[in-house]
């Protein structure tokens, strides 16, 4: 049992030895303080009455006494003093008594630091070097206890400490702090610790003391950088001064130990030092040079970091410093081969060029795209990396695109994406696949009669789109007869330009049309050619002036007639019948009174030429009338012929007699016609069958030209919509022509003039009351005679007198 009040403190030092074949021990001192209990009963021995009182008595007149203040033990430990009790009787009597008072101590004051000594109660500090050996004393602490003995007993313990395995207490009567083990200001530069003082009494008081032990620094630590290895990642292009990576180096030692200088070691390179700039003071690494990825990527640089310790340390640390591409290189492209100019017959997939693309960046910076314009006849077929061919896509057409701007851009992946191009020209060159175009399949050129020989008539200019000797053309007239005439013969056409000249002057009542065809060719190898037909229509011109035909006139003498001068009214006194080859508009004819003797007598019909009486005769009109007719045409200017006719009045019995020698007349002029008439139909049906051997024979040899052939017709066909009375007659389709009248008493009308080709005429009969029209049902005897063979019965101008002659018999 372990009893306070026999043994407070026990030592001991305790070995412990293993059991190897050369045993190793280590020892440890043990230290073993016992702690008070209250465990003794307080003892009492009352060697004399001792009272404690207050430090003030006094005594009252009942000899009670009594304390006037409070006793500190610590100033007054006890009192003597007499106590006299006196009677009031006279004389008084007194006695005293000696009173001995004793102040009992309280724990009424606390334990007092008085080492290590504290200014106005502030922390005590040690400062210790870091190098001090375990078991030296880092401070001693000495407590006072103004109190009586038992209280003023103290015990030290720690209230707080840093580590408890630096330290440890030793001393009963005052407190040494003892150093257990190497301190290491690195880990711990400061430690705090605070010591209790208690007293021994009840409720025990207590002191404090802080204690603040420094570790003084010794250069014993390297500077050392957070990493070993440092991988910084930096763009290329950064502007110069840019920061790289901020060294710092940590020493854990204090003041010039911990101070620390930055520098390359050798196995930096020269390219790295003149690159990057180091600050020796901060450890800031920044960019003296430009940085271009494509040139130097990786830069390796070794930095060391030393203290200025008096017994310097040094750290170091490798920095690989790596340089980010940017998207600063353009891509490239280079033409390897480029093939102009090229046929435009080329076929599809033949290769036009070789191009190669390239980009210093990389990654998607590197990547880059060739394209060409869209709506080309090409595409870019990829042969190996990063080369490309330009091939044909599409039939190529130089008519159309004569030449291709081709502009090859390349961009690149990058953010913003980068781009270049290059333009190339390809030509093409011509082949002779088209041939010569006209503007028109079809011209009708229209060619006013009686036109100078060699007269421009139009420009027929064809075009071909090919060049060169493929575009050259050349113009000439695809031969064709007419009536064994040579459209060479008639027209002419330059064979550089395609003006068509006349090489005659055209009649158009001879010839009214021309259809033929007019060649292009051009010079290529072959040549390709194309035609076009040519309608030639000769234009009239009122250049033919009315024929009166009838009444006839023998060398333009003036015409005679007789009528009964009983004619009623509304008569027929004569027909004026006039005739104009020109065409339908200039050869319609008005007919006028130019002079007229009694213009209340006779009227004129405008259009057919009719005389007819007014009203009834007189005997007051003279027997004789003069009446002189204008027969006028359409054209501009208008071209007019007139006859005179003299009219003689006779009584009705002339009138009689005159009929019947007219009806002999006509009997007899017949007889006489019967044998001409017999000539001619054999000549006709030889020559008709003539005709039609060649005809046939013709047709055999080569086809007709001619588009639009004439109307056919038996009989001369009347052009006006209205009814021509008795025998007028009016022709627009012949220019040779000849008309011979014989007005018999019937009045009969004879008529010859040729065919629509030409070749043969026509001769009609056409009796007197008939009235033609387009729609005329009307069938007139015809006879067709040859152009050499005109009948004899109207072969001159002394059987048309004959014929008169009888007339007037």
């Amino acid at each position: 049992m372990l009893n306070y009040e026999d043994f407070r403190i026990y030592d001991m030092e305790v070995i412990a030895t293993d059991k190897g074949a050369n045993s190793l021990s280590g020892q440890c001192t043990i230290k073993i303080i016992v702690e008070d209990m209250n465990d003794n009963h307080p003892e009492i021995s009352i060697k004399s009455f001792q009272t404690p009182v207050s430090e003030s008595i006094e005594v009252d007149t009942n000899g009670n006494l009594y304390a006037l203040k409070t006793f500190d033990y610590e100033i007054e430990k006890e009192f003597l003093f007499h106590i006299e009790a006196r009677d009031s009787g006279s004389p008084p009597l007194s006695s005293n008594v000696t009173v001995h008072i004793i102040i009992v101590d309280q724990n009424d004051n606390a334990p007092v630091i008085v080492s290590p000594w504290r200014a106005h109660g502030s922390v005590v500090e040690e400062k210790i070097p870091r190098s001090t050996d375990k078991g030296s004393l880092v401070a001693k602490v000495i407590a006072l206890d103004t109190d009586s003995v038992h209280n003023s007993r103290i015990t030290y313990q720690f209230l707080q400490v840093t580590d408890a395995t630096l330290f440890r207490r030793d001393g009963s009567k005052f407190a040494e702090l003892i150093l257990i083990k190497t301190l290491d200001r690195e880990q711990q530069a400061v430690h705090n610790l605070i010591l209790t003082a208690v007293d021994g009494g009840t409720p025990a008081r207590s002191g404090t003391a802080s204690v603040i032990v420094h570790v003084l620094d010794t250069n014993d630590n390297a500077p050392t950088f957070g990493k070993s290895v440092y991988n910084v990642q930096v763009l290329e292009n950064s502007p110069i001064g840019s920061l790289v990576i901020d060294l710092n180096a940590t020493d854990l030692d204090e003041g010039s130990n911990s101070d620390v200088t930055y520098s390359y070691s050798l196995y930096t390179s020269e390219k790295t030092q003149e690159t990057f700039n180091l600050n020796p003071s901060t450890g800031e690494i920044t960019i003296k040079d430009m940085l271009n990825y494509e040139d130097f990527r990786i830069y390796d640089m070794e930095v060391i970091a030393t203290d200025k310790g008096a017994n310097s340390l040094s750290g170091q640390c490798t920095i690989k410093i790596i340089v980010e591409d940017m998207n600063d290189n353009h891509p490239e492209i280079s033409i390897k081969s480029f093939q102009t100019p090229v046929s435009e017959s080329i076929e599809v997939d033949t290769v036009i060029s070789v191009v190669s693309v390239s980009d210093k960046d990389s990654g998607d910076n590197g990547v880059v795209d060739l394209r060409i314009p869209d709506n080309m006849p090409f595409k870019l077929r990829e042969s190996s990396d990063n080369y490309y061919e330009l091939v044909v896509s599409e039939p190529l057409d130089r008519e159309k695109v004569p030449e291709y701007v081709i502009t090859f851009t390349v961009t690149d992946r990058g953010s913003p994406p980068l781009s270049d191009n290059e333009t190339m020209t390809l030509e093409l060159l011509d082949v002779n696949d088209n041939v010569p175009q006209f503007p028109r399949s079809f011209y009708t050129i229209r060619v006013m009669e009686n036109n100078a020989p060699g007269d421009l008539l139009s420009s027929l200019t064809a075009f071909d789109p090919d060049l060169h000797e493929n575009q050259y053309l050349v113009y000439f007239i695809i031969e064709k007869e007419i009536a064994n005439t040579s459209m060479s013969m008639l027209f002419s056409i330059n064979p550089e330009n395609g003006n068509l000249y006349a090489l005659k002057t055209f009649d158009y009542e001879i010839e009214k049309e021309f259809l033929f065809h007019i060649e292009a060719r051009d010079s290529g190898s072959p040549p390709l050619s194309s035609n076009v037909t040519v309608h030639i229509i000769i234009v009239d011109q009122n250049d033919n002036a009315p024929v009166i035909v009838s009444p006839w006139r023998a060398h333009g003498s003036v015409v005679e007639e007789k009528i009964p001068r009983s004619t009623d009214k509304g008569s027929l006194v004569a027909k004026v019948i006039a005739l104009d080859t020109d065409s339908v508009h200039n050869s319609r004819i008005t007919y006028q009174f130019l002079q007229v003797t009694d213009a209340t007598l006779f009227s004129l019909d405008q259009y057919n030429g009719e005389i007819r009486t007014m009203r009834m005769f007189s005997y007051r009109d003279p027997r004789h009338q003069r009446l002189v007719v204008v027969a006028k045409d359409n054209g501009e200017p208008a071209l007019s012929a007139t006859v005179t006719i003299k009219l003689s009045t006779v009584e009705t019995a002339v009138k009689a007699n005159s009929d019947m020698s007219e009806v002999s007349l006509e009997y007899d002029i017949f007889s006489d016609l019967n044998l001409y008439l017999v000539i001619g139909l054999g000549s006709v049906s030889f020559l008709l069958l003539i005709t039609i051997l060649v005809t046939i024979v013709l047709k055999c040899q080569k086809p007709k030209a001619s588009l639009t052939a004439p109307p056919c017709r038996n009989s001369v066909i009347s052009e006006r919509n209205s009814t021509i009375a008795d025998s007028t007659l009016v022709s627009n389709d012949a220019y040779w022509y000849s008309l011979f009248l014989a007005e018999t008493r019937k009045g009969k009308l004879v008529v010859r003039q040729p065919a629509p080709k030409g070749s043969r005429y026509i001769v009609s009969s056409i009796p007197r009351g008939t009235g033609l029209t387009d729609t005329s049902g009307s069938a007139p005897s015809t006879l067709q005679v040859g152009e050499n063979m005109t009948p004899t019965f109207l072969k001159s101008n002394n059987l048309v007198k004959s014929l008169k002659k009888k007339q007037k018999k």
